[in-house]
């Protein structure tokens, strides 16, 4: 099969790629076209996943279509943004028809759920990589960021953390689970879904936010530096799953929830004074620590003592010893 029937067979015509809100002009020419309301911005974000790198080799191609692209679009909540669009660049060691369509169900069950269009992208042969663009849209000057946070502010996270990362032996076949407890990690590991409504009913009220993919306490680190503060993060306050303690006990989950990344969890800063209205809206916000006069991410244990570990998250590129 070659390139363009490839294309065609397995993604052009996938109901993702029929043009929704905001595109103009879908798969089929050079260029697509997105048309972005008066008043509002483009948010553009692009990730790529490499096999054995962020996800196991071999794995199953449904569940891998769901996960790359949820990645993605998280970032696009993260931002307050509303999706419009992605492209997919896909990489391929051979052509399988059962992995093609495997992987096209998969990332249309995410598209779909998300509200994103497909209207591009590109297939190449070489080492399984996948490199996803997606395109949202948010009112000028309404965009979160990483750059506003406030000493005073409360630190929030949009619900527990460290599932992602406790499913990661489960994923590999180093230990097995009874599906109570393995399901609501695996769940989390290969299909997030990215926090839309939330990071949209923050616009206007969060300081600054970002969502966790590389661990709690290395990502909190980009807010603190972006806004020139430094932030206290309490670990008794970092909401656990019970799924996720009973399969790594206390200690386990909390190294998992601070450090092991893959939560694609809005964390954010908030003043006092907006914690109320957006709980009693129903709204996952989660208090776990405090923006401070200073530099850096601290952890504090029960008692108020400095804890933070010497490894924060993932890191690419980083050199071992």
């Amino acid at each position: 099969m070659g390139e363009f029937e490839l294309i065609r067979h397995y993604f052009a015509a996938a109901p993702c790629a029929r043009a929704g809100e905001g595109v103009a002009l879908g798969i089929g020419d050079d260029c697509a076209l997105l048309a972005v309301p008066p008043g509002e911005q483009l948010a553009i974000s692009t990730d790529t996943l490499v096999a054995g790198v962020h996800f196991a080799d071999p794995c199953e191609p449904f569940l891998l279509g769901q996960r790359s692209l949820a990645v993605a679009v998280s970032d696009l909540a993260a931002m307050g943004a509303t999706p419009i669009a992605f492209t997919l660049a896909l990489t391929l060691p051979t052509v399988t028809a059962e992995w093609l369509d495997a992987y096209a169900r998969g990332l249309n069950r995410m598209a779909q759920a998300c509200g994103v269009s497909l209207v591009g992208g590109d297939t190449t042969r070489g080492p399984l990589s996948l490199t996803l663009t997606v395109f949202g849209r948010v009112p000028a000057g309404q965009a979160l960021t990483r750059s506003g946070a406030r000493a005073g502010d409360l630190l929030c996270v949009g619900g527990d953390l460290g599932r992602a990362a406790g499913a990661l032996p489960l994923v590999l076949g180093q230990r097995t689970a009874d599906a109570a407890i393995a399901e609501p990690l695996l769940a989390q590991y290969w299909s997030p879904q990215p926090q839309l409504a939330l990071g949209q009913a923050l616009r206007g009220r969060a300081t600054a936010a970002l969502d966790i993919s590389d661990g709690l306490l290395a990502d909190c680190g980009h807010i603190a530096k972006a806004s020139g503060v430094g932030l206290q993060i309490e670990r008794e306050r970092v909401p656990l799953s019970p799924a996720l303690v009973a399969f790594l006990g206390l200690q386990g989950a909390q190294a998992a929830a601070l450090s092991g990344g893959d939560d694609y969890i809005l964390a954010f800063t908030l003043p006092v004074a907006e914690l109320a209205p957006l709980q009693a809206q129903g709204w996952p916000v989660h208090v776990i620590g405090h923006v401070v006069a200073g530099q850096g991410v601290t952890l504090l244990d029960a008692a108020g003592h400095d804890i933070t570990p010497a490894t924060r998250g993932y890191q690419h590129f980083r050199e071992t010893p």
